[in-house]
């Protein structure tokens, strides 16, 4: 369901309130990783770090504080066993996206906050905090790209692309990637693939520098929800498996939590079932 006027200028004053929280959360983790950290590992044998829980206390403290009546689904709180009861509208929060790339020194992380209402990711903000950008994005009012830098900053708005004639440019995850990936890979032959990490395959769709991004293998929906709001608003979507936008909301089936991902595919112009 596409939010109403009322409720997508709401979402932007929001995500416009949010900004400074993400900033700072960004500033943090860089803070963290040039002092040192210890590596723990969670449950389910993914890393986590200080900087993990330091900067999702920054987000979950300002969402608090500007949104305190909506429920929050944040990856650390959820791994404590912290999962709370939502209705229509959540947020979907992973403040360090790409943990595994910030412990090696890489640049391939992100701090993210998404806004659910109805099933669908309607407003999102993703921060990369070693590149300096920033990318927002609400349905139905566009998205933008902001670079923070130290001599001033930037702020335009992006969008995805026409496919090129010589073949498509798929994004695909660098530590997650599945045979069933490859698979959906190889029915575009001509296509060319670049490897990347977290949020970020999103974001290169939605500023139209690459037209795929098939993931089937698992996510949460904390991973994802940002990104599909900001490619969404950009003019491209996430589409399951069947073709239908990605759905967000508890899955009462589902293991070790109830906010899994099913397959899905991040599309900027193209249909990518009856292409390929």
């Amino acid at each position: 369901m596409s939010s109403s006027p009322t409720e997508a200028e709401a979402d932007y004053r929001l995500i416009e309130a949010l900004l400074p929280s993400v900033i700072t959360a960004g500033k943090v983790i860089l803070d963290i990783r040039e002092r040192g950290h210890v590596v723990e590992t969670k449950p389910d044998f993914s890393p986590v770090t200080e900087a993990d829980r330091s900067a999702e206390a920054i987000i979950l403290g300002a969402l608090a504080k500007h949104a305190p009546e909506i429920p929050i689904v944040a990856e650390e709180e959820v791994a404590a066993g912290r999962i709370p009861e939502v209705d229509a509208t959540f947020f979907a929060v992973d403040a360090l996206d790409g943990t595994r790339d910030f412990i090696r020194g890489g640049s391939d992380f992100t701090v993210n906050v998404g806004l659910v209402r109805d099933g669908r990711a309607v407003a999102g903000i993703i921060g990369a905090p070693a590149l300096s950008q920033l990318w927002i994005g609400t349905v139905g009012l566009g998205a933008r790209r902001l670079s923070i830098e130290d001599d001033g900053s930037t702020d335009e708005p992006i969008q995805v692309r026409k496919p090129a004639e010589d073949g498509l440019d798929i994004v695909a995850s660098r530590h997650h990637r599945t045979p069933e990936t490859d698979d959906f890979i190889a029915r575009f032959p001509d296509s060319r693939v670049v490897a990347a990490g977290s949020s970020l395959k999103l974001v290169t769709i939605a500023e139209g520098k690459a037209d795929l991004y098939p993931r089937l293998g698992p996510t949460s929906q904390w991973d994802i929800a940002a990104g599909d709001a900001v490619l969404t608003a950009a003019g491209g979507s996430v589409l399951d498996m069947d073709g239908q936008p990605l759905a967000y909301g508890p899955r009462a089936s589902h293991v070790p939590h109830p906010f899994l991902n099913p397959w899905f595919v991040a599309t900027g112009g193209i249909d990518p079932f009856s292409s390929a």
